[in-house]
C-alpha cells in the first residue's frame, strides 16, 4: 500500500453536498473489480463507469487507496454475524465458510487484504466477533493472535487457489481430465512418488470437502491446545 494515512484514520472534515454520492462510487468500484480485479482498477475506469470525469471523484475520496479501502470494507459487510449460543468452532466454521462464498463472489479480496489496514467498520465488527468467539474457549494473548492467523491465512489462501484454478480450469470436464492426467502420471512413476501416488487424492475434485476437512485438522490442533 503506497504511504500515507489510511481513509480510516483520517479527518476528513463535514461531509460535503453530495452530487455523486460516496456510496455510489464504493459500489460501482466493487462492481468494476468484480468484472476486472485489482491490477486493473483505476480511477479513470471507475469514471467511465459512473459517466463522470475522473476529477470529480476527488470531491469524495482523496485517492484510489481510499476507494479500494471503502470497497473491500463495503464486501466484509456481507459476512454475517449472528448472535447464537453455539459452541465456539461452530461460529467459526460459520463465519469461515461464509467468508470462502465471500471471496468467491470478489475473488479481488485476498490481494488486497493483503496490502491494507482491515481497520473499516465492517472488517472490525467480524474481527471483533472472530477474536470474541476464540478468546471465550479460553485463548489468550499471542495464542489468540496465532490461531486468526493461521485461520484466516488458511481461507485467503484455499480461496487463492480456488480462484486461480477455476479461472484457469472453466469446465468441470477439463478439471476431471487434468486430474486423471496427473493421477496416471504418478502412478506410472511409483517407485520415485510413492505417498503421493498412493494418498494424494489429486484426482479429488470436492473444494468444498477438502475446505471442510482442512479447517477441522486447523481446529483440532486449536481445541487440543486448550486441553
Amino acid at each position: 500500500m503506497p504511504s500515507g494515512q489510511s481513509i480510516w484514520f483520517r479527518d476528513e472534515g463535514p461531509a460535503r453536498k453530495p452530487r455523486l454520492s460516496r456510496e455510489r462510487i464504493v459500489r460501482a468500484a466493487v462492481e468494476l473489480l468484480d468484472a476486472e480485479g485489482a491490477e486493473c482498477f483505476s480511477m479513470r475506469a471507475l469514471a467511465a463507469r459512473l459517466r463522470a470525469g475522473t476529477m470529480s471523484l476527488y470531491e469524495y475520496v482523496t485517492s484510489k487507496e481510499d476507494v479500494l479501502d471503502l470497497a473491500l470494507d463495503e464486501v466484509f459487510g456481507e459476512v454475517e454475524m449472528a448472535e447464537t449460543d453455539a459452541s465456539w468452532r461452530t461460529i467459526l466454521i460459520g463465519q469461515l465458510s461464509q467468508s470462502r462464498q465471500v471471496m468467491h463472489r470478489h475473488p479481488w479480496i485476498p490481494a488486497l487484504v493483503a496490502t491494507r489496514p482491515l481497520a473499516g467498520p465492517n472488517a472490525l465488527a467480524r474481527s471483533e466477533f472472530f477474536y470474541s468467539a476464540l478468546a471465550r474457549a479460553g485463548l489468550r494473548g499471542p495464542a489468540l493472535t496465532a490461531a486468526v492467523g493461521a485461520l484466516t491465512s488458511y481461507v485467503n489462501g484455499y480461496v487463492s487457489s480456488e480462484n486461480i484454478w477455476w479461472s484457469r480450469i472453466r469446465a468441470p470436464a477439463a478439471d476431471a481430465e487434468i486430474r486423471d492426467q496427473v493421477q496416471r502420471h504418478l502412478d506410472e512413476r511409483l517407485k520415485s512418488y510413492p505417498t503421493l501416488a498412493r494418498h494424494a487424492e489429486v484426482g479429488n475434485g470436492d473444494f468444498d470437502d477438502q475446505f471442510a476437512l482442512g479447517l477441522a485438522i486447523i481446529l483440532d490442533g486449536i481445541e487440543a491446545r486448550l486441553a
